[in-house]
């Protein structure tokens, strides 16, 4: 039975705004300490517990709280509320060059950080080599850390927090940093990890990282958990999350131009999403005052950010095959029904293709085919036509979108779904025209089809 490597338990944490900030002894002592302020809450009672072993990615847009929740798991913040109880040895990348002194060397900085982690100088000696081969900096490593470039900052930072042999490995968006190959090298190092059955908590901003390496995703909105699952769930909650942050927008940018923009914490709960599905966030009734009833049906009137919606998204197979699969290089037509509020000019719509465990297998859009969309008001259809599909036995997720230059207007994930069956004997995920020929010594060459030619 596998035990808890972290638990999270009802954490919340709390920043105070401070709007004047007194700075003589006079002001202080007039104001008794009482600074004007206003509180925000970062996290609000986020729970939930990593398996030792498992890896877990955090998703959440800008200012949900993913930062915060991870310094908390590292003891560099201390929660308001709740606390994180960290089983085993912890090893934390949070930022580029963090801990790093800008007067010392890469050499010193190393020791210090592994001083900060509570290893000797005789443990770091034994690590050294490992991190100075890892980081790539032999001949930089005794310049001091101000004169690095941001990727050798984190080559560094990423060395030293992989070969100090952590059983908790806490990153925070860096696997996306510097060039290609080290970041193939980070990955590598980070499956190393996950078959040595490490856990590992991360945050990113990149679904098909998150698809690829997680067991399990916590998406966080406004501070608040509003879902934690499968890769592919979570996925599907935070683009749900994103597309109703551009909705709020929408609302508030109405509802000023209306003059009845929502005022106090209780309005600002009818516009900003509830993870608990209701209509505000304190989980009142929207419908008891009218300002509120009014700010809330904006909520829901999302013309301006979102003039385009789908209304039905279908696979379609060759006519006349009367089967409800494909065979390998059979053609299939994406067919997304749709209704724009308004004329719109310079749509994009985008199509994703995905194996069964959310492997993204192809991608494209209109812009990329080189068409210009330009649509009118009312329903209308877009279809994509992938003429011949290389893929074997397997059920396969697609994915729509439609982009206009507000941003995401509409997703639908899935769309819809097709089957292949691959009536051969080649195994894999993709077909590929093989043709095999055996060439003789004597130098003659047995074909396929067992014919001799010279």
């Amino acid at each position: 039975m596998s035990t808890t490597a972290i638990d999270v338990r009802s954490v919340s944490k709390r920043f105070r705004l401070y709007h004047e900030k007194y700075a003589s002894l006079k002001e202080k002592m007039i104001h008794a300490g009482r600074v004007p302020h206003e509180d925000l809450w970062a996290l609000r009672d986020v729970s939930f517990d990593v398996p030792e072993g498992q890896t877990v990615g955090i998703l959440g847009r800008n200012g949900s709280g993913k930062s915060t929740l991870l310094k908390c798991a590292c003891g560099i913040l201390q929660p308001t509320s709740g606390q994180v109880v960290v089983r085993g040895k912890l090893a934390g990348l949070l930022e580029l060059g963090a801990g790093f002194q800008q007067e010392l060397s890469g050499r010193e900085n190393v020791y210090l950080n592994g001083s900060m982690l509570g290893f000797s100088k005789r443990d770091v000696d034994r690590m050294f080599d490992d991190i100075v081969d890892f980081a790539e900096l032999g001949q930089f490593i005794d310049n001091q850390v101000k004169y690095y470039s941001s990727g050798m900052y984190v080559r560094l930072g990423f060395a030293v927090a992989v070969n100090v042999d952590p059983d908790v490995l806490v990153i925070d968006e860096v696997l996306a940093v510097g060039d290609e190959r080290f970041q193939r090298k980070c990955m590598e190092r980070v499956k190393q990890f996950q078959r040595e059955g490490r856990t590992i908590l991360f945050v990113s901003h990149s679904p098909d990282l998150v698809r690829s390496i997680c067991d399990r995703a916590v998406v966080l909105s406004y501070g608040e958990m509003v879902g934690v699952g499968p890769p592919g769930e979570a996925i599907r909650l935070f683009r749900e999350r994103l597309l109703e942050a551009g909705d709020d927008l929408a609302a508030s940018e109405a509802a000023a131009a209306l003059d009845v923009a929502p005022e106090g914490p209780s309005y600002e709960g009818l516009v900003f999403a509830d993870p608990k599905g209701g209509d505000a966030a304190g989980g009142g009734d929207a419908s008891e005052d009218p300002a509120a009833r009014k700010v809330s049906s904006l909520r829901h009137a999302p013309q301006e950010s979102r003039p385009v919606r789908f209304t039905d998204v279908s696979c379609v197979l060759p006519a006349g095959s009367g089967r409800r699969y494909l065979l390998p290089g059979e053609a299939v037509t994406v067919r997304a029904s749709f209704d724009s509020a308004r004329a719109v000019t310079g749509v994009v719509f985008h199509l994703e293709v995905r194996g069964d465990d959310g492997t993204g297998l192809f991608r494209t859009d209109s812009d990329i085919l080189g068409l210009r969309c330009d649509l009118q008001a009312g329903p209308g259809t877009f279809e994509f036509h992938l003429e011949s599909v290389p893929l074997l036995d397997g059920a396969y997720d697609v994915n729509v979108g439609v982009e206009t230059a507000q941003g995401l207007s509409d997703w639908r994930e899935p769309g819809c779904k097709f089957e292949v069956m691959n009536p051969g004997r080649s195994t894999g995920v993709v077909a590929v025209p093989v043709r095999g020929a055996l060439v003789a010594s004597g130098g003659y060459a047995v074909t396929a089809d067992g014919s001799v030619a010279s």
